[in-house]
C-alpha cells in the first residue's frame, strides 16, 4: 500500500504491470498484506496459475483474480491503466470529462465513460452509507435543463417548448455536517428528499435551512434554525453557506467540465463532488488509496457491467437517478 502514497501520473504510467497488480493486491487484501484470500470459502494460500494470471483455491477449487467480485470485474484494461485513471480522477477537483480521460489513457470514449462511472458508483455506495449528526446544513439547488431561444421569433414567444427545459432538470438536496461529511440526494423537487433526510440525520441533529416550504415538516422532528435569504445570507447564527459552497462546485463541474449531465446520472456526479469536498484536504496518496479501496470493496456493478444491455441495466426515469446498492459493512465502516 505504501507504493501508492506519493503516486503521480508519470510514476503510475511508468509502473510495470506486476507492480500495479501488487498495489491492487495490497489494498484489496490489506489484512493479509496482499496475500490472496478465496472470496467464497475465505481460505488462504491458493495456487497461482501463471498462464491465466489467476488464483485457484486449494479448498473449493474456485478460480479468481484480484478484481473478481469487485466493481472492476470482467475488466479488459490493464492494472496500470486503471491506476493511471484513478490518479487522474482523484486529481480533478471539479471532475474530469470522459473525453479528456479517453485521450489521456488512449482508449475509446465508451471505455473511459464506463470506467469513470464505476468509480462514481463506488463513491455513491460510500456516501449513501453515511449518517450525519450535530449541526447539519440543508439546502436544495436546481441543475440541468435548458430552454433554448428560437432562431426566429414567432408571436413574441422567444423560447422553445417548455418540455425541452425539464428533460434533464433535477433538484439536488444536500445535507452537509459542519466539520463532517456531505450527503446529496437527487430528485425532481426538494419535497422528494423527506424520507432520505429522516434516514440520514440523527434525532438530536440541529438543522440550518432556509425558508423553503419543503423543510417545514422537519420542525416537528429536529431543532431548526431558519434563515431568510431575501434579507441576509446569515443572521442570528443561522446560515447555509457550507451547503452553498457545495453547490458552487457542482455548478462549476456542470458548466465548466461536463457542460451537460443527464438527469439519470446526476446522482453519480453529485456524490463525486460530495466525496471530493469531504476529502479536499487529504493528500494525493490518501485519495488514491481511498478511491481504490472503495472500488475494490464495491460489488460487481449492476448498472455498468454489460452496459450495452441498456434495457436490462439502465434505471427507469422514475428512479430519480438513484441506484440501489447492497450495504457492505466494510464500506459503512470506511464511510464513518
Amino acid at each position: 500500500m505504501d507504493s501508492c502514497l506519493d503516486l503521480s501520473v508519470i510514476s503510475a504510467a511508468r509502473m510495470s504491470e506486476s507492480s500495479a497488480r501488487d498495489v491492487f493486491r495490497k489494498i484489496r487484501w490489506a489484512s493479509t498484506n496482499g496475500d490472496p484470500v478465496c472470496p467464497r470459502c475465505h481460505a488462504s494460500r491458493p495456487y497461482y496459475l501463471t498462464v491465466r494470471s489467476v488464483f485457484k483455491c486449494r479448498e473449493c477449487s474456485l478460480q479468481f483474480s484480484v478484481t473478481s467480485g469487485t466493481i472492476f470485474a470482467h475488466r479488459k484494461l490493464s492494472f496500470r491503466d486503471i491506476l493511471v485513471a484513478i490518479v487522474l480522477f482523484s486529481d480533478s477537483a471539479k471532475g474530469i470529462s470522459s473525453l479528456q480521460l479517453s485521450r489521456n489513457l488512449g482508449v475509446q470514449y465508451k471505455t473511459a465513460f464506463v470506467l469513470a462511472h464505476k468509480l462514481r458508483e463506488a463513491m455513491v455506495l460510500c456516501v449513501d452509507a453515511l449518517r450525519l449528526s450535530g449541526v447539519v446544513e440543508i439546502d436544495g439547488g436546481t441543475f440541468g435543463g435548458h430552454r433554448r431561444a428560437r432562431n426566429i421569433v414567432a408571436n413574441g414567444y422567444v423560447k422553445r417548448r417548455v418540455e425541452q427545459r425539464y428533460e434533464n432538470r433535477r433538484v439536488i438536496t444536500v445535507m452537509r455536517q459542519r466539520g463532517g461529511r456531505t450527503v446529496p440526494f437527487v430528485g425532481y423537487s426538494e419535497f422528494d428528499s423527506r424520507h432520505t433526510i429522516k434516514e440520514t440525520l440523527a434525532p438530536d441533529t440541529i438543522i440550518h435551512a432556509d425558508q423553503a416550504h419543503a423543510w417545514d415538516h422537519l420542525v416537528r422532528l429536529y431543532d431548526m434554525m431558519r434563515i431568510n435569504h431575501k434579507m441576509a445570507f446569515s443572521a442570528n447564527d443561522a446560515c447555509t453557506n457550507n451547503a452553498e459552497s457545495y453547490f458552487s462546485l457542482v455548478r462549476r463541474m456542470h458548466i465548466g467540465t461536463h457542460h451537460k449531465i443527464s438527469g439519470e446520472l446526476m446522482k453519480s456526479y453529485a456524490s463525486e463532488i460530495a466525496w471530493k469536498v469531504d476529502h479536499n484536504k487529504a493528500s494525493r496518496g490518501d485519495k488514491i488509496r481511498l478511491i481504490l479501496s472503495m472500488a475494490l470493496l464495491a460489488p460487481v456493478s449492476k448498472r455498468w457491467a454489460k452496459y450495452w444491455h441498456r434495457s436490462l441495466y439502465w434505471p427507469s426515469p422514475k428512479s430519480h437517478g438513484a441506484a440501489s446498492f447492497p450495504v457492505l459493512d466494510d464500506v459503512i465502516e470506511m464511510a464513518a
